[in-house]
Formats: C-alpha cells, sequence, structure tokens
C-alpha cells in the first residue's frame, strides 16, 4: 500500500511516498481503508521530533482517519466489515491507503456527513471541547480568549464557548480575512495579535479585567504576553507551540492574581476512550445536525503531504486540512 512515512527528523523534505506492508489486524482491531486523514499541528511536531511523546522512526503520521472497515481481527464482530467509521490513531499511521485501529475507538460515521466532513472533527473538536471545558473549566459568562481563531482548532473553539455559555469571546488572528471568519463563527470581538499592543486590547474588551479562559496554541512570548490579560482567578489552558518555541513561565507570576497554567494533552485523553467517546459522539451529532458548523480549508492527495504541511507551519491556511489517499 502506499503510504507518507520519514525515517529521519526534519523539515518537510524528509516526508516520502513509498510502498510498505498493509497492517495486519490484531485481536480487537480492524483494518480500515482510509478515505479521509486529517492533518494537524501534532504531525508536523513529530515530523521534527518535538512531539510530546517520542516518535519513533521510521514512522507514518496521522491519528485521525474516516474510512471502510474492511477486516477484523481476533474476537471482532464481523458486523464491522463494511461501516464507515471514524477513529482515533494514538500511535499514528494515518497517512495511508491503509490503518489498523482499536474497536473501544470506532464510531458510526452519522448520517449527513461524508469522510472528509466526519474527520474535520474529532482530534480539533475534541481538542477544542476539552480545553475549555476539562481543562479550562469554563463557567457560564465567563469570557474566553482564543489565538488562532481562524484555525481548525480555534472555530470550533470560538462555537463550543458560546455553546457552553461564555458571556464573551474574543478571537486573534493575523489577517483581516481569518479575524471575518472568526466573527462569522460567534466571536464577540477580533484582535489581530502581530499587533505589539493586543493584551491592552484585551483588557480593554473585557473591562480591566482581563479573560477568564485562554487558549494557548502559539508558545514563545506569547506565554507571557497572556499573562498580561489573564483575569483574576483566570485558566491559561497551553496545548500547543505552533511558533515552534515552548516559551518560559515563571510561576511566582501567578500568585499575585490567584491564576492557574494548565496543559491539555489529547494523546493522554486518546489512552482512557471512556473519556473521550462520549464527547466525541456529542461533536458528531452536533455537526451532522448543523449545531456545530466546520470549514475544510483544503483537500489534497496524499503525495501532497509535505506541501500542506508546509502551507500550515507557514499560517498560510484556514480551517481544517484533508489528505485523501
Amino acid at each position: 500500500m502506499k503510504a507518507i512515512r520519514f525515517h529521519q527528523y526534519g523539515k518537510s523534505d524528509v516526508l516520502t511516498l513509498e510502498d510498505i506492508d498493509k497492517p495486519v489486524p490484531r485481536a480487537n482491531e480492524v483494518l480500515i481503508e482510509v478515505k479521509a486523514c486529517g492533518i494537524n499541528y501534532a504531525d508536523i511536531a513529530r515530523r521534527y521530533g518535538r512531539y510530546v511523546v517520542p516518535t519513533p522512526l521510521p514512522f507514518v503520521p496521522g491519528v485521525e482517519i474516516a474510512g471502510i472497515v474492511r477486516e477484523v481481527g481476533e474476537g471482532v464482530d464481523e458486523k464491522w466489515v463494511g461501516q464507515p467509521v471514524i477513529t482515533l490513531l494514538h500511535k499514528g499511521g494515518g497517512y495511508a491507503e491503509y490503518a489498523v485501529a482499536h474497536t473501544n475507538g470506532l464510531i458510526p460515521i452519522p448520517s449527513g456527513l461524508d469522510y472528509t466532513q466526519a474527520v474535520a472533527i474529532p482530534l480539533q473538536g475534541l481538542t477544542a471541547y476539552h480545553v475549555l471545558k476539562t481543562s479550562g473549566q469554563l463557567q457560564p459568562g465567563e469570557s474566553v480568549l482564543v489565538h488562532a481563531a481562524a484555525g481548525g482548532v480555534g472555530l470550533l473553539s470560538v462555537q463550543l464557548a458560546k455553546k457552553f455559555g461564555a458571556g464573551l469571546v474574543i478571537g486573534t488572528a493575523s489577517t483581516a480575512e481569518k479575524r471575518d471568519l472568526a466573527k462569522q463563527a460567534g466571536a464577540d470581538i477580533t484582535i489581530d495579535y502581530t499587533l505589539p499592543d493586543w493584551p491592552q486590547e484585551v483588557l480593554e474588551a473585557t473591562g480591566g479585567k482581563g479573560a477568564d479562559v485562554i487558549l494557548e496554541i502559539a508558545g514563545g512570548d506569547m506565554i507571557q504576553q497572556n499573562l498580561k490579560c489573564l483575569a483574576d482567578y483566570g485558566r491559561m489552558v497551553v496545548f500547543g507551540a505552533a511558533s515552534g518555541e515552548r516559551g518560559t513561565l515563571v510561576p511566582v507570576q501567578l500568585m499575585g492574581k490567584n491564576q492557574t497554567v494548565t496543559g491539555f494533552f489529547l494523546g493522554k485523553l486518546m489512552e482512557q476512550p471512556d473519556r473521550f467517546l462520549q464527547s466525541l459522539k456529542e461533536l458528531l451529532t452536533w455537526a451532522a445536525t448543523g449545531q456545530v458548523k466546520f470549514l475544510i480549508g483544503g483537500v489534497y492527495p496524499l503525495a501532497e503531504a509535505g506541501l500542506v504541511q508546509d502551507l500550515m507551519e507557514g499560517r498560510q491556511t484556514i480551517g481544517k486540512l484533508v489528505l485523501v489517499p
């Protein structure tokens, strides 16, 4: 089968389209013919060897796939064969024509969603959901600051923050086009984070209080910038470092305002399907019924994986990017 794989860490040119053996499902696993695979910043971090957990070489990236079950392993009901499903692959392997997945993470694709639409939901939807609810502990009426608000996670975060009862949602983005998208998704106020005084704009938008919950994905000096506009008892959730720089934090900074900085890693959540399956089913239902809208920013053939990662890394994309074998 065809797959994108890398044998060393580095820039996008380490990604190669190769012929490799089709995986064989073991006990409690199924073989899925991949119809669509989501592209995420985590795939880029894997490629550089900067992921939260070690990346073994050679490696096939890709953690969210939609496709059709073609074979089942020992102990798996044959009823799954032929079923369109969506799932998350804890150890990668999605940039390929076929992938194996454990049955405890399989969800039938609801009617109303095709493969490309379905794959736009899991990783970014679960991230937005749990960054807000589980780590951010968002309460009704609180204010939320969403960075990269025109990205896949950002657009869903804006919508879910509203759905969860946020009183004020502020979205940041680098261009007028992206800020318009965030507005269309439900952001009450949008801010250009490339301007040096953007934290002051957040303070003004919140009446001097600051944001109760900040979703931090950029890393670098954004950590310190966020602290300038985090409210008393506010929570900043760190779930990425898109800039490639991890940033610094001096814990004593948090004491004066009783602030909290917490982390979120979807890979840890994926280790316990009972912690995410119900929320993923909710997200898919909301998407299928139009309660949550998503934007497909581009659909590309498997061979263009390197190009697409470069576009994402250069922040030249909006919405969800999808590979199709």
